[in-house]
């Protein structure tokens, strides 16, 4: 495993539930900065700030100092945040000396390994600790691991699984834990392209992933907005994927009935033509709708 990565699972593990010491070090929520992070929601702040109005922060923040007075927030924004909500003016804090990009990873790592991350928060949370840690932009690493399951497929032309970059995006999900890069790839990279309405319900925590790639292959909005609302309402992933496949399979036969209809429209227009091409035309034309209608 990644040494730091090690020192950053271990540290997490160390700090976890561990209580706020008497005595012990704190600072003014204006001295503290939240560092940027891939998670958007923190739910829950009401709930958390009400439980430090009667007992307090019960878990110091990690943070590392700027040099000018302020100390950038490594790990417990939610604490700050709620903190801040409760009323109070300072926190109990740990500080630790990290660089900026140890605090990057440290942050990411951190971030990645709670429970209440959404599937879409987690696929942008990795690709940016592969992205901190590969030196590399987050397109780049996308190219990269899709190159990875080209090559894993016997694909030709795709000779980087021995490349240090691939071996390192290997030792980085080892390290997480969460699951395979090849997992990663199939089932997770699929949602970076989902359809605003998907991702929103997504990040929302209104759906499982399963139900938004599923319903991403709906391309009608309206039809996929119906859909979309009977998932929000509970619908099973069975029931939704016969759901999708009639809405698909109703489309493909209107298309064909669509095609017939104009296959029809172009019988008068044989008149115009020569013997020898009318003959040709109505033998393309027969073909066609005997494929159309699924006779070959």
């Amino acid at each position: 495993m990644d040494p730091f990565l090690a020192r950053a699972l271990s540290a997490l593990e160390e700090m976890e539930g561990k209580p706020v010491q008497a005595g012990g070090k704190t600072l003014p929520l204006e001295a503290l900065v939240p560092s940027p992070q891939p998670r958007k929601r923190f739910e829950g702040l009401e709930a958390l700030a009400e439980s430090i109005r009667e007992k307090g922060v019960l878990q110091p923040l990690l943070v590392r100092p700027l040099g000018d007075g302020r100390y950038a927030i490594v790990a417990g924004e939610r604490r700050y945040r709620a903190a801040r909500m409760a009323g109070l003016s300072e926190v109990p804090v740990r500080v630790v000396e990290l660089s900026e990009k140890e605090a990057r990873l440290f942050a990411l790592v951190e971030n990645l390994q709670r429970e209440d991350l959404n599937p879409y928060e987690e696929t942008v949370g990795v690709l940016a600790l592969l992205s901190e840690d590969l030196g590399k932009p987050v397109e780049e690493v996308v190219g990269l691991l899709r190159r990875m399951r080209k090559e894993k497929r016997g694909e030709a032309g795709h000779n980087v699984m021995a490349s240090p970059e691939a071996q390192r995006v290997e030792e980085v999900f080892q390290a997480l834990g969460r699951m395979t890069w090849e997992s990663f790839v199939q089932n997770r990279l699929p949602l970076l392209n989902l359809p605003e309405d998907l991702k929103a319900a997504l990040e929302e925590g209104a759906i499982p992933y399963t139900a938004a790639l599923e319903l991403k292959k709906v391309k009608d909005e309206a039809l996929r907005k119906a859909l979309l609302e009977e998932a929000r309402a509970g619908l099973s992933l069975r029931d939704l994927r016969a759901r999708v496949r009639a809405v698909l399979e109703g489309k493909r036969e209107e298309r064909k009935g669509d095609l017939a209809l104009r296959l029809k429209a172009l019988l008068p227009r044989l008149r115009t033509l020569s013997p020898e091409r009318r003959a040709r035309a109505e033998t393309l034309l027969a073909e066609l709708e005997a494929l159309v209608r699924g006779k070959k």
